[in-house]
């Protein structure tokens, strides 16, 4: 099995052992002892000096086609990724998604430039570099972070952390004088891509801020910072509780309108109902009153009833005598009639 020779590199500056060129060398076959992606995440990845890999056995040169088929199987295949990793977000985790999930057995590495480097070359941060180690340590698919990563990678450090592939977005990335830093990564065959997230970005994130500054520098004053914590001269300062006093006002202003509105609204509903159960009451009564006293109504059948009796009461009853007398004149009368 190959041997990693450090003495020995390739044109593009590559140790022998991570280049295409065969070694140059061969020994008894050694057991790795690299260490293996996190199982659980019960714990934030460990720093890479503290997992203090002293793996003796030779890393050989894995192609892409051979490393997405699985091998070897006695090794996972090291992938690199790194960067600034300022304010932390999604886009940040879903790339190191990407180069977790490159091939079918990944151990990821991700190495994390120091303020020092950062500041050089790209600029201020809003995070300090120890903010920004245990933020990727507790993403879940880091295996390991490397603090102080260097700017450019070296030959030296592939070699120290047997990196096998570096993981990035495919955009060249001129920086230090070199049109692409990762140019002879490339050139070496140790260069896998991912694909960047649109939309969400650090420098957007700061955007947003210095474009509402106000808005947020109001936001913790309410909250309880001071002036000088959030660097806000004297008079801006009245201003910014001013202006909260105001939103204060209108936001009572606005729970009224809304309270009243709801009560307007209310009222509407119950005179609705009011009116509604009016209607119904009024054709009720009409309805019982023309019952009552309408052109058939029972109050006209009633007094008829009434002075029919009244009537009744006020004639003189008559004598059985007179009857009879007035029967029998009927029936004379009757008898001397022609036939």
């Amino acid at each position: 099995m190959p041997v990693v020779t450090t003495d020995a590199e390739s044109e593009t500056g590559i140790p022998k052992s991570l280049s295409n060129e065969p070694p140059s060398e061969t020994m008894e076959e050694i057991e790795h002892t690299c260490p293996q992606p996190r199982l659980t995440l019960t714990a934030p990845a460990p720093f890479a000096d503290e997992t203090n890999c002293q793996c003796q056995a030779p890393h050989e040169k894995l192609t892409i086609a051979q490393a997405r088929l699985g091998t070897p199987v006695d090794r996972p295949v090291r992938v690199y990724a790194d960067g600034i990793f300022d304010l932390f977000h999604s886009g940040h985790a879903r790339a190191l998604m990407q180069a977790k999930t490159l091939f079918p057995n990944s151990y990821l590495l991700v190495g994390v430039c120091s303020d020092d480097l950062t500041h050089k070359f790209k600029g201020f941060t809003v995070m300090n570099e120890a903010e920004r180690y245990e933020a990727l340590r507790h993403c879940r698919y880091v295996d390991e972070v490397i603090r102080n990563a260097p700017w450019t990678l070296t030959p030296e450090f592939l070699e120290k952390h047997k990196i096998d592939f570096v993981a990035h977005d495919d955009i060249p990335y001129s920086s230090a004088g070199s049109d692409d830093v990762y140019k002879h990564i490339k050139e070496a065959g140790m260069f896998v891509p991912t694909q960047r997230t649109e939309g969400i970005s650090t420098s957007d994130i700061i955007t947003r801020i210095v474009r509402d500054y106000d808005v947020y520098a109001r936001r913790n004053l309410q909250r309880g910072y001071t002036a000088k914590e959030l660097n806000v001269s004297f008079i801006n300062e009245k201003r910014y509780r001013f202006q909260n006093q105001v939103d204060k006002m209108k936001e009572k202003v606005k729970n009224v309108e809304e309270r009243s509105k709801e009560f307007v609204n209310r009222v509407e509903e119950k005179s609705h109902d009011l009116i509604q159960k009016w209607e119904e009451k009024s054709r009720e009564f009409i309805g019982n009153f023309l019952e009552l006293f309408g052109p058939d109504g029972a109050w006209k059948q009633m007094f008829q009833e009434r002075s029919s009796r009244m009537l009744q009461a006020l004639s003189p009853k008559q004598s059985p005598l007179k009857s009879w007398v007035r029967r029998g004149d009927f029936e004379r009368d009757n008898l001397h009639k022609p036939s």
